[in-house]
């Protein structure tokens, strides 16, 4: 049954986002600077420049990065790109990454107190209605956007690809959209009618298939989840673009979190 299969993939998703170092487990969102400095929830004094990130230890601090264990004194990480790079100390990690013009530490905790309350997200019940035939349009040529994201004055750069047609109750509808993970997959953020009402406001994100040779797909908005920055203030999650705030309520995926950060 289709209610089972979607079940399975939610329970899924669920697992990811409440794993030891998923999202839930962040305690801290750390801006670095020229000048060395020192947080509560990570080991070292950091500090940024064009050359890239420098960490420094003192006795009884440690890092390691990938398999190199990182001991007392300096230590040049280099420069760091949006996917970033993870060191480990305990049963903690720690992610450094660029962000716009701009260098993060992301601390990431497994007893966060966030992550070990966590009980789970409300969703509308699973329904075929919500599984909506549309098509692939791809722009002649991949277009340069800057996304909004939650943290002011902050952009994340991403690659539209094209739009998918659609329609819900004779409207016809569209959303622009990036290229997935999966080969030939895409992504879309969306707002619509229930945000801010029985959904997260900012927006919420939806993984779409790789369309058939005709660019025939079809979308699950089952399958519509929130973003990391719904549970944590920590996150600076890109937002929908103006043109896909859909003027329909979505009644489908993930609701607003009982605990929202925003």
């Amino acid at each position: 049954m289709y209610s089972d299969v979607w079940a399975e993939w939610h329970a899924e998703h669920e697992r990811r986002r409440s794993a030891p170092h998923g999202f839930l487990a962040v305690t801290g969102l750390h801006w670095l600077s020229g000048s060395p400095q020192r947080f509560e929830d990570v080991p070292g004094e950091w500090s940024s420049s064009p050359g890239g990130v420098t960490v420094t230890l003192r006795d009884g601090e440690d890092l390691t990065l990938g398999d190199r264990p990182l001991g007392v004194g300096a230590h040049d990480l280099g420069k760091v790109d949006e996917d970033g790079i993870t060191a480990a100390f305990g049963d903690a990690i720690v992610e450094i990454a660029r962000r716009g013009e701009g260098i993060i530490v992301r601390p990431r905790h497994p007893e966060n107190q966030l992550r070990l309350a966590y009980e789970g997200t409300p969703t509308f019940p699973p329904s075929e209605q919500w599984l909506i035939p549309a098509r692939f349009v791809p722009l002649a040529a991949a277009r340069s956007v800057s996304l909004t994201t939650v943290v002011d004055g902050l952009l994340e750069p991403d690659l539209a690809v094209g739009r998918v047609e659609f329609s819900i109750d004779d409207a016809a509808l569209s959303l622009t959209v990036f290229p997935g993970a999966a080969p030939g997959s895409l992504t879309t953020l969306f707002t619509d009618a229930t945000s801010g009402v029985t959904t997260y406001p900012a927006s919420r994100r939806l993984h779409l298939p790789a369309p058939a040779a005709d660019g025939t797909l079809t979308i699950d908005f089952n399958r519509a989840t929130n973003l990391p920055c719904a549970y944590t203030p920590f996150a600076t999650c890109a937002l929908a673009p103006p043109e896909n705030r859909l003027p329909v309520a979505i009644t489908a995926g993930e609701k607003t979190p009982p605990t929202s950060a925003h």
